[in-house]
């Protein structure tokens, strides 16, 4: 499994837009095609949406609340996409977990979150999936929630609708065969969207959640110091925040304990 990275753009505003070559047949016969379970009520017409691709990143500019910007002005352009950056209606922190490839980390961020009584989200490829069976039954089992990050991790905005809609239910198929447990989220590979992407993960009957704070945790070979990490992860928190985090970090592992205790101290609490 090739390794994933997460670029994180060092400005205010959420996302960076180049126009998209993809011209597919007939993206009508996706919003058909993922509409079968659903009340057409419920279905958003595709065919009208900007194809074009965004890539997400919070920015570094925060407001009163440290609330990022771009969190912030994510969720008033998408949330009627059901597509958020933060919560609204909770306030308080998720912690959620990237899971493109195992590198024998997640044991050990399960067994502090359970330590510690924290519910995290772990968004899985079908590959993961496949090859970690015990692992995936333990985040059902202690009550995290499994969620979707398709099954080859292409650029969205890249592939036709019909496509999209393929990479989201492989792998929503092959967790409600295997485990009788139905996700509900998905998160976009690469941090990448758009306005009809968000629209066709709506329509398989997904909320898209993206994050309102990361940070450089993904490269295996170059991690963060530990001090460095835990003082970038405390001095996020904020109302509602979403964490984006990923389980190949040695880093991560180490220091998530830590993490989670200094960010109650200073009156923050986690699902």
């Amino acid at each position: 499994m090739k390794k994933l990275a997460l670029i994180l753009l060092p400005v205010m505003l959420f996302c960076g837009c180049k126009a998209n070559n993809v011209n597919p047949d007939d993206d009508s016969a996706a919003v058909n095609k993922v509409g079968e379970e659903m009340s057409s009520s419920s279905q958003t017409d595709i065919e009208s949406l900007d194809g074009t691709l965004c890539g997400y990143g919070q920015g570094t500019e925060t407001d009163e609340n440290n609330l990022p910007l771009g969190a912030k002005q994510f969720n008033e352009k998408y949330e009627d996409l059901d597509a958020y950056a933060y919560s609204t209606d909770n306030k308080k922190i998720t912690l959620t977990f990237d899971q493109g490839y195992e590198n024998g980390y997640t044991a050990q961020i399960l067994d502090t979150l359970k330590e510690k009584g924290v519910s995290a989200v772990f968004f899985v490829l079908k590959d993961y999936a496949e090859k970690n069976p015990d692992l995936i039954k333990r985040m059902i089992d202690e009550g995290h929630t499994v969620a979707n990050h398709s099954d080859s991790h292409p650029s969205f905005p890249e592939i036709s609708a019909d496509e999209m809609v393929d990479e989201i239910m492989s792998v929503h198929d092959y967790i409600k065969e295997n485990y009788d447990y139905e996700m509900t989220l998905f998160r976009f590979p690469k941090g990448e969207y758009s306005e009809k992407a968000l629209a066709v993960v709506k329509n398989c009957g997904y909320k898209s959640v993206f994050w309102s704070y990361a940070y450089e945790d993904w490269d295996t070979e170059n991690q963060p110091d530990e001090g460095y990490a835990t003082e970038k992860l405390v001095s996020a928190a904020h109302e509602g925040a979403i964490y984006l985090l990923h389980s190949v970090s040695q880093t991560n592992a180490n220091i998530l304990g830590n993490v989670i205790d200094k960010i109650r101290e200073a009156g923050f609490e986690f699902n």
